[in-house]
């Protein structure tokens, strides 16, 4: 066992981090009628708030354009945090490596999208870092992150 693993047992809490893909800093800009109107500082408040709801003692917001910066933000979640809620928006398409390094941390996660991807482009339907979740959110809006941290507050609790 690691010793950022003993450390986290020693410690019995419950840390979360939620991980946005590419164009999520963008919300309240970028295709409204999809997105939404609500900021990216809006959905870092909401996971905020649900966190502590839910009982997490910490949370982290982490965004990023960049999928090695997302690869590497996963692979640093190993022995510090106990789920993860992500949202690789156009990356959930494409990315074996986000995939890879879910699989690779074993922490249980939750996919979430903001819009209802399942009713989108044809190219949407394939979701490569899903695979490695748990449950999937979709449609529910921004409102769809607490969601996700109610499901992962429940897995963790088992």
């Amino acid at each position: 066992m690691h010793q950022k693993e003993r450390t986290r047992k020693r410690e019995n809490t419950m840390k979360a981090l939620v991980i946005n893909g590419p164009n999520l800093n963008m919300l309240g800009i970028r295709e409204p009628g999809i997105y939404g109107t609500e900021t990216y500082e809006t959905l870092v408040q909401i996971c905020q708030d649900a966190a502590g709801d839910l009982g997490f003692d910490g949370v982290e917001v982490f965004q990023s354009n960049h999928e090695g910066a997302i690869v590497d933000r996963i692979q640093e979640a190993y022995g510090s945090v106990d789920g993860i809620v992500i949202n690789p928006a156009a990356y959930t398409h494409t990315s074996v490596a986000i995939l890879d390094a879910l699989k690779a941390v074993s922490l249980p996660a939750v996919e979430v999208h903001i819009s209802a991807v399942e009713d989108r482009e044809d190219f949407r339907q394939i979701s490569y870092a899903g695979m490695a979740c748990f449950a999937r959110v979709t449609g529910e809006g921004l409102q769809g992150y607490a969601h996700a941290l109610k499901l992962l507050a429940e897995k963790l609790a088992k």
